[in-house]
């Protein structure tokens, strides 16, 4: 990141007032990048921002509730503080947000199956065009448009849509709502077997661990988690598809009309099981019959956490 010094000074100048700080920082390797808690000045220098940082950090907000946090966040981690804030789950005066704008992250998984199983990494350097990537003594470059995430290929938020400090200067945004949808209307174009065959073979690969669930940002009911509950017992603990399916299901209806498309739950997934396909439908009907995106309104209220008696984009079926 350019402009990575005037960030730092950004949060030291407000960090007298915060209890912590939420950014990345250097990882296990240098081909990753891991949350960052800062609350002393000296954390400061250890925070990094470029294309290895992927995690959402607004999935630490609600555990927080009641501190003074301040967090780093691209644009599609601040529609999930924003959607945090229409659900009163956090507060305004207690969140200080510093965006930038993002021009993309890597896929991890897109690197792993471009090198194949890359062993030790010895470094990894990351420029606007380029992986350069050291591992177990051999040299990989690969070009960022191999390897960038699939969500921003087609992102529409790349800017922070809410922040108290900004930092460097805006990406134009080059997509727009269609262009994000595309890979949906190829699967919709598949017929009605095809597509249940597609989700009964991802689904059962599915090993439960519910990774995609503990990093969504918006997914914060886990003590009374179906996957969790006994009372009443909707999941048996079988290795059944029906169950991996059903708990997939239910997360996706939870997320209707509140999922940012951060794509946090896919790249959690262990298995590389194409979960935001799933979330992106939900989310295409939302804006089709509410002409509504989550994420992008403090002010506004999801439109199924609401009630109108005529809502005007559907119109009264006709006997």
């Amino acid at each position: 990141m350019k402009n990575l010094e005037d960030l730092k000074k950004q949060i030291k100048d407000a960090l007298p007032e915060l209890d912590v700080v939420i950014g990345w920082s250097d990882s296990f390797d240098p081909l990753h990048a891991t949350p960052h808690f800062i609350r002393r000045e000296e954390d400061i220098d250890k925070l990094k921002v470029d294309a290895l940082c992927v995690h959402n950090l607004a999935t630490y907000l609600p555990s927080l509730k009641g501190k003074k946090v301040g967090i780093v966040v691209k644009g599609c981690d601040s529609r999930s503080v924003v959607e945090l804030l229409q659900e009163n789950l956090i507060k305004r005066e207690d969140v200080t947000i510093f965006g930038f704008g993002c021009n993309g992250v890597v896929d991890q998984t897109k690197i792993r199956r471009a090198v194949g199983e890359v062993g030790m990494v010895e470094a990894c350097e990351v420029t606007d065009s380029e992986v350069m990537l050291t591992a177990s003594g051999k040299e990989h470059k690969l070009p960022m448009a191999d390897v960038i995430a699939e969500k921003c290929e087609t992102c529409r938020y790349p800017n922070a849509v809410l922040s108290d400090e900004f930092v460097g200067e805006e990406v134009k945004a080059t997509a727009s709502f269609e262009d994000g949808y595309k890979d949906l209307e190829e699967f919709e174009a598949k017929s009605t077997e095809e597509k249940f065959a597609f989700w009964l073979g991802e689904m059962d690969r599915c090993i439960r661990c519910y990774a995609c669930r503990n990093a969504c940002p918006m997914c914060v009911c886990r003590d009374h988690c179906v996957a969790q509950s006994r009372d009443p017992h909707w999941l048996s603990q079988e290795d059944h598809v029906r169950d991996k399916w059903m708990f997939q299901v239910i997360h996706a209806y939870h997320l209707t009309g509140r999922c940012t498309e951060c794509g946090e739950c896919q790249r959690a997934c262990p298995v590389d099981i194409p979960i935001l396909l799933f979330k992106k439908k939900f989310n295409k009907e939302i804006k089709e019959v509410f002409n509504y995106e989550a994420g992008l309104d403090p002010e506004a209220t999801p439109p199924l956490q609401t009630f109108k008696i005529d809502e005007p984009t559907i119109k009264e079926k006709e006997w």
